[in-house]
């Protein structure tokens, strides 16, 4: 390995000490935050999670580009970056709003200044309604989701209570089982409560098919989608039919981005992922070819070679506290003919079948993310990196917030 991808001790002290996982000063969680002198990317302390910038920022400039003109917008989910950094430069350039999961990373937003919001996940206990009629008082543009005719009850007797007018998205089942109510004539019920509810204004429809993101192969991809949507349009029509109107149709994500454009009366794309495009993401392939390269892969761990117990293998500081473990794992970004397995909750083992580089203790090396949206949950922040140097800091300023 090149000598230049070692640490050297008593280098860039200071600047190492800044990148540490310090307390956060108010006013720090949502903006950048400038390192005094910009410092070498191999000096960081690790494991350390990158962003590279400049990959970062192509991807939003293809996603925009992909919904310029056309009838179909971006939504995208900050459930991926939980970083309002990244939001911002999102509405900068041109998404019409940001959805989040719950209402903890709607108030982490709210207070950065983050509008529109669309809340993806209904709530269902009163702690966590009272939570959010607050939150629209500050944000009157923000949005719920509801699944539930109790739940339409809850949220109109709340938001007359406290003299608001709630924007209510109706979430249909599209075929993952998880949240949303069935489609056909449960649906239009629930549209027409929302409707006639004080305190509510029925804005539209939420279809997210999850299970379809990831399916391999876009051709296959494309097809089951369509089908799935073409459900979802029908019980569309059917709620305008009974007179009500539906101006938002959300959903999607990144594995079907450029297939949500293409879905007569579909309004908005929820696409997160694209922002960072993690190996599972890749592995899926696009319209092109088996890799899935319309984005870049722009976000990466850091992570030091710290000992050598036997020949062909290297421990290096990052295990399973370093990335999330429900996918395969993390790869080798730069350097071939090596693999990485877990090797505990702090460590990683490096095989080294026939490396490209040679790699020695202390040296760094880049891993790849296998699912980005729970990896970036386990750091504070993002050292946006350009090429081998770093100058900022973003803070993930929704981490943890899972409530």
């Amino acid at each position: 390995m090149s000598i230049s991808r070692r640490a050297f001790l008593g280098s860039s002290i200071g600047a190492v000490a800044i990148t540490g996982a310090a307390p956060l000063q108010a006013g720090q969680r949502h903006r950048r935050i400038p390192l005094p002198d910009p410092m070498r990317l191999w000096d960081l302390a690790t494991p350390a999670l990158v962003a590279d910038v400049d990959h970062l920022e192509a991807n939003l400039r293809t996603m925009r580009d992909a919904y310029a003109g056309g009838a179909t917008s971006l939504r995208p989910h900050a459930k991926t970056h939980k970083c309002p950094v990244i939001a911002r430069q999102q509405l900068d350039l041109g998404a019409v709003g940001i959805a989040v999961a719950k209402i903890s990373e709607a108030e982490v937003m709210v207070e950065a200044g983050i509008e529109p919001l669309l809340i993806t996940s209904p709530i269902a206990t009163r702690g966590k309604l009272a939570r959010l009629l607050g939150l629209a008082r500050q944000a009157p543009t923000l949005q719920i989701v509801t699944d539930r005719l109790q739940n339409v009850r809850d949220l109109s007797d709340g938001a007359s209570a406290v003299g608001i007018t709630l924007g209510v998205v109706v979430d249909l089942n599209a075929g993952d089982d998880r949240t949303g109510i069935a489609l056909g004539d449960q649906a239009v019920t629930l549209a027409r409560a929302v409707a006639g509810a004080d305190g509510l204004e029925l804005v539209g429809v939420q279809a997210y098919a999850g299970r379809l993101q990831h399916v391999v192969g876009w051709e296959a991809r494309r097809q089951q989608y369509t089908e799935t949507m073409s459900e979802v349009m029908e019980t569309v029509g059917a709620i305008r039919r009974a007179g009500l109107d539906v101006h938002v149709v959300t959903g999607g994500g990144t594995g079907t981005y450029d297939i949500d454009r293409e879905i007569d009366g579909m309004t908005d794309s929820q696409a997160g992922s694209y922002i960072f495009m993690d190996d599972n993401y890749r592995d899926i392939g696009g319209r092109g070819g088996p890799v899935f390269d319309d984005f870049e892969p722009s976000l990466y761990v850091l992570a030091t070679a710290i000992s050598q117990p036997v020949d062909g293998r290297i421990t290096v500081d990052a295990g399973y506290k370093a990335f999330a473990t429900d996918k395969e794992p993390p790869r080798l970004r730069d350097i071939e003919g090596v693999t990485y397995r877990f090797g505990g909750d702090e460590h990683g083992i490096l095989e080294l079948s026939s490396p490209s580089e040679p790699i020695a203790v202390g040296d760094k090396v880049r891993l790849t993310i296998p699912h980005c949206d729970p990896t970036v949950n386990l750091y504070d922040h993002l050292h946006a990196a350009r090429g081998e140097q770093v100058s900022e800091v973003w803070p993930i300023a929704g981490r943890g917030r899972s409530q």
